[in-house]
């Protein structure tokens, strides 16, 4: 026998064990999945170029408008907005737009890579995208917006008083010419929404059904709006949520979901309802709703310290809770995480409510925004600046 055949149950036996450690790493990988976190990876290609401090931090920057602004993370950049005017900074503080506007009752929010400003009851509005301004509604005789909303392509639906109707929906297209038309004269519209594919429309109204108020969604396909010679179509389906008045509506995924007064409520895109989570006898104190999950803030008193943060899935059901006895300054979720803030400082959680990193005093941050990678901007009176947990 020559020396290679010696060493073949050597050999024999080392690729067996390889192998077996590859099956076991594989069958690990696959039972762990959802538990496995490589968004440390994420974050250091993504801001490995950005300055530091002597701490290993992003740098701060100073911003215009003050922490009373509304703020609202597009990607990367921020946007800031005040009665002032509209600023768009990079991570890095660099100003792509200062406009200077009047507003006075500034509402913020993002769909893709837009973001949208309007003013509440008054009539200026604003649509931006690549760091810059691309449509814009002003003028003071023009129609009072009630509300705006942008989906998660960016395409935008503004709902206005007009006149003789309860409410009108206009639903732009991607270069913001008026497609479709929506009025309506027997309930009142309080919020309208595009699905993310673009192609249906919901209107969420409030009146009475047989005498009893109620708040109902009203959902129309996109396709038939555009064929419709009437100005008030029937809706193709309507989910009734009862006495529970409907305060934002958000779309991120195939499941809508609707923040109402008294609870809160999952409805599909064909208008049935999917499940529902009641607040009982507390009263709603904060709410973060564009993540994997809804988050619910949830007290006794609107004013107290006392709450209960509540995690949501897209089926009604309680993913975790976690009591506080201390105040809740800022409340911010995107993908799987969650961001606290308190007076004692910053946890970013994950869905189940399990610490996913804790910052001690922050530095009289006031708001915090949380992104996908686990990355939050935190905002201080007069500074902004990106954290990075290790």
């Amino acid at each position: 026998m020559d020396k290679a055949d010696k060493k073949n149950p050597f050999l024999r036996a080392l690729a067996f064990l390889l192998t077996l450690i590859l099956v076991l790493g594989a069958v690990f990988l696959v039972a762990n999945w959802q538990k496995l976190n490589f968004d440390f990876v994420r974050r250091y290609f993504a801001y490995r170029n950005l300055a530091r401090n002597e701490n290993g931090q992003v740098e701060s920057f100073s911003y215009i408008g003050g922490s009373s602004s509304s703020f609202t993370q597009i990607g990367s950049d921020l946007l800031v907005c005040s009665p002032s005017g509209v600023r768009l900074y990079s991570e890095s503080g660099s100003a792509y737009v200062d406009q200077p506007s009047v507003l006075k009752n500034p509402m913020t929010s993002s769909g893709g890579s837009a973001a949208l400003v309007y003013d509440a009851g008054g009539t200026e509005l604003y649509v931006y995208r690549d760091r810059e301004l691309v449509f814009s509604l002003t003028g003071e005789e023009g129609p009072t917006i009630l509300s705006a909303n942008l989906n998660s392509q960016g395409l935008l639906t503004v709902v206005t008083q007009t006149s003789g109707i309860r409410g009108s929906v206009t639903v732009y297209d991607a270069t913001f010419r008026p497609q479709v038309g929506v009025n309506l004269s027997s309930r009142f519209v309080t919020d309208a929404l595009l699905s993310p594919d673009g192609r249906t429309l919901v209107i969420a109204t409030s009146g009475q059904t047989e005498g009893t108020y109620d708040s109902q969604l009203a959902f129309y396909r996109m396709d038939q709006l555009l064929t419709s010679s009437g100005s008030e179509p029937a809706p193709d389906a309507i989910c009734s949520i009862g006495n529970n008045t409907i305060l934002k509506l958000e779309w991120p995924s195939d499941t809508l979901r609707v923040l109402g007064e008294n609870a809160l409520v999952l409805v599909s895109s064909g208008g049935t309802q999917l499940g529902s989570y009641s607040y009982g006898r507390q009263l709603l104190k904060g709410y973060s709703l564009g993540g994997d999950y809804c988050c619910l803030l949830l007290g006794r008193n609107r004013a107290g310290s006392d709450a209960t943060l509540v995690t949501v899935d897209l089926t009604g059901q309680t993913l975790a809770s976690l009591d506080f006895n201390k105040q809740v300054l800022s409340l911010s979720s995107a993908g799987r995480y969650v961001s606290v803030l308190t007076a004692d400082g910053l946890t970013i959680y994950t869905g189940g409510l399990e610490p996913y990193h804790v910052l001690e005093e922050p530095q009289d941050v006031r708001k915090v925004l949380q992104r996908t990678d686990g990355s939050v901007t935190l905002v201080s009176g007069e500074t902004v600046r990106l954290y990075l947990p290790d």
